[in-house]
């Protein structure tokens, strides 16, 4: 009789500790930001004839340098909520004659990391 009871015990506990690991209420996900963090401030400061290095000093450097074409360089940015939606933000910087003459792209409408 306690040979069944025991039997019977270890398949009960198996399932209860089955139904405890699937009831775990979840992970706590981080909002997630990568790249270069660029701000209209930032921008404004921009005037055409800086040289790369004072265009460097006030956005900072590009993750990956353009090692192929020099007449541009990409400032990219992307920020994930929580393990939701991502958002990305990518502004071209462009230059002639290693002088800066523009840049293309538009900035995030909402931003917590600014």
């Amino acid at each position: 009789m306690q040979k069944i009871r025991f039997k019977l015990l270890i398949p009960v506990f198996t399932l209860l500790l089955t139904i405890t690991g699937c009831s775990f209420p979840g992970v706590y996900k981080i909002n997630i930001q990568q790249g270069n963090i660029i701000t209209q401030d930032m921008l404004d400061q921009l005037k055409p004839g800086m040289n790369k290095r004072q265009v460097h000093f006030v956005l900072g450097n590009p993750l990956v340098d353009n090692v192929f074409d020099e007449t541009h360089e990409n400032y990219a940015y992307t920020y994930q909520y929580a393990g939701g939606k991502t958002k990305q933000q990518l502004i071209t910087v462009y230059f002639e004659d290693n002088k800066y003459t523009h840049f293309t792209g538009e900035l995030l409408d909402d931003n917590p990391a600014y």
